[in-house]
């Protein structure tokens, strides 16, 4: 099995803005199912990084796993201030009416949501939105290795590689330096992380490989603030709580040695807002990569019962 890849024209970043852009997304099940699954990928990987998961789930769902803009097949923006998460949510709005028009609905979608790390706080973006103007409802939801606080030691961690301009001469050289930024994802095979590595380079002008994402994505990212950080949670648990009132069921998964979401704020999240299930992942830090199969059967069971 494997996904075929599509793409939707998105509107720029504000009402002044007539830049539109591509987002190319990848498809895996029937077209024409109407129980759809949107697997949103992390900061500086891509949506084939689902492709294990969306395996075991194509016979239940349509599973669409976006290349967020500025990243694997997507198109680069213009302006690099475009990389956030407004946007980001904004682009996966433009994805859901052309999945409507494709299903001819004019109800909204019901659907759920796997978010690993950035691609589960576009999940809570998306899910502020009333269905008239996001076109969808969150059924259920799957928050990978984050929440709406977040550690800013690990925001740095990250900020320290993101955006190098690095050239790799082979596969698995490459393979190679992601597994030495990457080591918090836990064990994996040899034959495991080059698969997870492979969709993450592009060829090179002159040969060799270059990292799939446009390098100024880092630019946002590296402004934020130890402040600002703090000064977003209180914003992110607001809309957190408001899974409640979808209704929402949430699962959260946690690297049970995340650097990223701190233990005391997962269990918070059981005990606020939708009440969400917590599991922790022994040997792991973040993010929980969702190809071991403990990790697909936790999802499974979510998503299936």
């Amino acid at each position: 099995m494997t996904p075929s890849l599509h793409h939707v024209i998105c509107p720029g970043a504000s009402k002044t803005d007539a830049q539109t852009h591509r987002m190319s997304y990848w498809r895996w099940g029937d077209a024409h199912n109407p129980r759809v699954l949107f697997c949103v990928h992390g900061l500086s990987r891509q949506g084939r990084d689902f492709d294990v998961l969306a395996q075991a789930l194509a016979g239940h769902y349509q599973v669409i796993c976006p290349d967020v803009v500025g990243r694997g097949q997507s198109d680069w923006l213009a302006d690099p201030k475009g990389y956030q998460v407004f946007m980001y949510v904004s682009d996966m709005v433009a994805l859901v009416q052309q999945l409507k028009r494709e299903l001819s609905m004019q109800a909204p979608l019901e659907i759920d949501w796997v978010g690993t790390s950035m691609g589960g706080l576009i999940g809570l973006g998306f899910s502020s939105l009333p269905p008239e103007a996001s076109g969808a409802r969150l059924r259920r939801f799957v928050l990978n290795d984050v929440g709406p606080r977040l550690r800013f030691d690990a925001i740095v961690r990250i900020g320290d590689y993101l955006g190098k301009p690095l050239r790799f001469a082979s596969e698995q050289e490459a393979a190679d330096y992601l597994w030495s930024i990457s080591t918090g994802f836990g064990p994996h095979t040899p034959e495991q992380w080059l698969a997870l590595s492979c969709p993450l380079l592009r060829p090179a002008e002159g040969g060799g490989f270059v990292l799939h994402y446009d390098p100024a994505i880092a630019e946002p990212f590296r402004s934020v603030t130890a402040e600002q950080t703090a000064a977003g949670e209180q914003a992110l648990w607001q809309t957190y709580d408001g899974l409640a009132n979808i209704p929402c069921q949430a699962l959260v998964l946690r690297g049970a040695d995340s650097d990223l979401l701190d233990r005391d704020t997962a269990l918070e999240m059981t005990q606020r807002g939708p009440k969400a299930r917590l599991i922790e992942f022994a040997g792991v830090g973040h993010a929980p990569t969702l190809i071991a199969p403990d990790q697909v059967q936790a999802i499974q069971e979510f998503l299936l019962a």
